[in-house]
């Protein structure tokens, strides 16, 4: 082969490429990729650390957002976003939104029913749990400590539209969120009821009520209730547009 000949097989190797290269281009502008124009879509955001469709991860430091009451998520994504709990990376994402959207996403994943997993096995001794589960149904009345259910519901699944379920969370987020409203760096809208019952528990007491808490079944019907049998035991802050 003739030098001519094999600089004149490359050049055209290398137009054919090119060709193929801008044809490919063309052939991607006529048929792009459609992505869903929808909620769910734009919320894909939100499901990478907090799992698929909002159920939880098994890290241990996301929670499940599927199917909590809408008032609650909304007023947690306002607590991020303004600063009242803590998390650098959901402050950026939220900082953006209007309250308007904010509701949507509340809305959104307030409305999926999904099962839930078994409860993952916890190593607690069964005195540790018994402590636990007394502190949940019954509380402390010599320290003014009001029961879990009292708030929470009999079943611990919530009441709509502002009290989350306590069931089906790992029990290192549950320690998490409760120190840090010991701390401060979990608050509210004032008066921050949880803060105050948070800051009369004892370490051993944290512990206790997280491994009772995440060690047990979720009941046949997960759904939050609409309303408590008596009234709250403690007064808690709303959003100031609903106090109005």
């Amino acid at each position: 082969m003739s030098v001519y000949s094999f600089v004149n097989g490359v050049a055209r190797g290398w137009l054919g490429a090119a060709l193929l290269s801008v044809a490919c281009a063309q052939a991607a502008e006529v048929e792009p990729h459609h992505v869903p124009d929808n909620l769910a879509q734009r919320l894909m955001a939100c499901t990478l650390c907090h799992g698929k469709e909002g159920r939880a991860t098994n890290t241990g430091f996301f929670p499940r957002i599927a199917g909590k009451p809408e008032g609650y998520l909304y007023h947690q994504l306002r607590h991020f976003r303004e600063g009242r709990r803590n998390n650098a990376g959901m402050t950026a994402l939220l900082d953006p939104l209007s309250d308007a959207y904010l509701r949507e996403i509340a809305s959104h994943f307030s409305s999926l029913t999904l099962p839930y997993p078994s409860p993952a096995p916890i190593n607690a001794s069964a005195q540790l749990l018994a402590q636990g589960a007394g502190l949940v149904r019954r509380g402390d009345e010599a320290r003014e400590l009001p029961a879990c259910v009292a708030c929470h519901g009999e079943a611990l699944t919530g009441v709509r539209p502002n009290v989350p379920g306590l069931l089906g969370l790992p029990r290192d987020y549950l320690i998490g969120q409760l120190g840090g409203w010991q701390t401060g760096l979990r608050q509210a809208f004032a008066p921050d009821c949880m803060a105050h019952v948070a800051q009369k528990l004892a370490p051993s007491e944290v512990s206790a009520i997280s491994a009772w808490l995440a060690s047990q079944p979720l009941p046949v019907d997960t759904h939050p209730v609409a309303a408590l049998p008596a009234q709250m035991p403690l007064r808690c802050g709303v959003a100031p547009e609903a106090a109005r």
